[in-house]
């Protein structure tokens, strides 16, 4: 038996890999440390084979990093789910279109144009058209934290510490964060990923899934963080900060806004839901307060209308509210389904994902409110995902090709102790490829369907599928 463990403290790596040869059959499981992980076993013609073939397997493993350890040493990163404390609404039924119980608590959601995704605490992700059907269903090693789009990649991030892209067929690992971070919320602007945590700090990785900088700040429990092209916007249980992009150089902090729980962002203004019954603007550019939303408990989550024009909140009275822009509440429903624990609106619809799992579109049309106000709802449709739909889980296994002729060229490259990834097909600018790391393979070629310009920084990320080229 071979036991080997990868725990980079810079990089983010936490995995171990261990070989067992019994007779003609190696056995090789590998996962996070701390972890049970996956077994895959083969066998071979005779002994001396199986032998060999595991001597390949660690060997391989050892050139990228990884070390003999003992089990047990080194511990699973901490996980910090946020408590479940909701209670039912006493306000008049808000008129919820359609619900899909997603089977576990829930906390990412992202809308579009096209479909709604949800994540729980199980590690499910839907996705869910604006009309109520069930199209796709991914299987994540761990619960979900959020999910985020940056263009149109879609992310989830999950309490094993990995970040998956899901845009291609199958989920992909593109960032991985350090064991020594309990994570509580992520954001995404431009291929840079912030980071929030318990401690109170928050972190920046690039899109090569490398450390940028860290910042600790004056309370704990950051559940807010939010980026845009120059700013990291960070709240937790003492304040709001904001921090330079580049360097985490501090621009300004406000302790005018504490107990944060929640995070939004508009061009010109942050959003910082709170414990205390409220939820705050605040100018992006140095932090003053511009409006306070006054509710009847703890906000769990917020967000806006386009503009900003209207702010909409979720208790942990499973209450939700829309405010005007100076602040006046115009309304307060409840869900029926549980406290909101993220939102979003689009087109007249409020999206929410709750605390019993709920993934639940709400009519907030003037005129759907107003009948609600009044005592008249539609009949809510409890959608159903179908008993045939696949799940797809994430892989590392890839399809292999010869042909070419359609797609991109990308080349897996040693440089230093790093493994890069950069497009060779003529045409291209020579930047290097947000790619995967656990199919990188030095002097491997792969084919992909297409790459495009991330802009800041000067990189591509790939879309469409990743083919072995042969």
């Amino acid at each position: 038996m071979t036991y080997l463990e990868l725990s980079e403290d810079g990089g983010g790596a936490h995995k171990f890999y261990e070989v067992i040869v019994s007779g003609t059959q190696v056995a090789i499981t590998y996962g996070r440390i701390g972890e049970s992980g996956q077994t895959k076993v083969s066998a071979f013609a005779d002994q001396a084979k199986a032998q060999a073939v595991a001597a390949k397997k660690i060997g391989e493993k050892v050139r990228k990093g990884y070390a003999p350890a003992v089990r047990g040493v080194r511990q699973r990163r901490a996980v910090t789910r946020r408590a479940i404390a909701s209670s039912r609404s006493t306000a008049q039924q808000a008129p919820v279109l359609w619900r899909f119980d997603s089977g576990a608590a829930a906390f990412g959601i992202f809308v579009d144009e096209e479909r709604c995704w949800v994540g729980n605490q199980h590690g499910d992700v839907y996705t869910v058209t604006h009309t109520g059907t069930v199209t796709n269903r991914y299987r994540l090693p761990e619960g979900v934290k959020c999910i985020v789009a940056d263009d149109f990649w879609i992310y989830a991030g999950c309490d094993d510490g990995k970040v998956y892209d899901l845009s291609g067929k199958v989920p992909r690992a593109a960032y991985e964060i350090t064991a020594d971070v309990d994570i509580y919320w992520l954001d995404i602007h431009d291929g840079v990923l912030g980071v929030s945590d318990g401690a109170g700090r928050i972190t920046t990785i690039d899109y090569e899934d490398e450390f940028q900088w860290a910042r600790t700040g004056r309370g704990d429990s950051g559940w807010m963080v939010r980026c845009d092209e120059t700013g990291v916007y960070h709240g937790h249980s003492n304040g709001v900060a904001r921090y330079n992009v580049e360097d985490g150089t501090p621009v300004w902090e406000s302790s005018l806004v504490d107990e944060v729980l929640f995070g939004w962002q508009e061009e010109h203004a942050v959003y910082a839901g709170t414990a205390r019954r409220s939820v705050h603007r605040l100018a992006k550019s140095d932090g003053r307060v511009e409006a306070v939303y006054r509710c009847d408990g703890a906000v769990y989550s917020c967000a806006t209308s386009p503009g900003g024009r209207y702010v909409f909140a979720g208790d942990n009275h499973s209450s939700v509210y829309c405010f005007d822009a100076s602040g006046e509440r115009l309304w307060k429903l409840g869900t029926g389904c549980g406290s909101a624990f993220s939102m979003q609106f689009l087109d007249d619809r409020l999206y929410i994902v709750t605390t019993d799992g709920s993934l639940a579109c709400i009519d907030a049309s003037e005129a759907a409110i107003t009948a609600a106000r009044a005592g008249t709802v539609p009949q809510r449709v409890d959608v159903k995902a179908a008993a045939s739909l696949a799940t797809v889980e994430p892989s590392v296994t890839l399809e292999t090709t010869t042909d070419a002729a359609n797609g991109v060229i990308v080349e897996c490259l040693r440089e230093g102790e790093r493994l890069r990834v950069r497009v060779v097909t003529p045409g291209h600018e020579p930047w290097n490829v947000q790619f995967p790391k656990e199919i990188r393979e030095p002097g491997a070629r792969y084919l992909v369907d297409g790459v495009r310009s991330a802009g800041r920084g000067g990189f591509y990320r790939v879309y469409g599928e990743i083919r072995r080229l042969l």
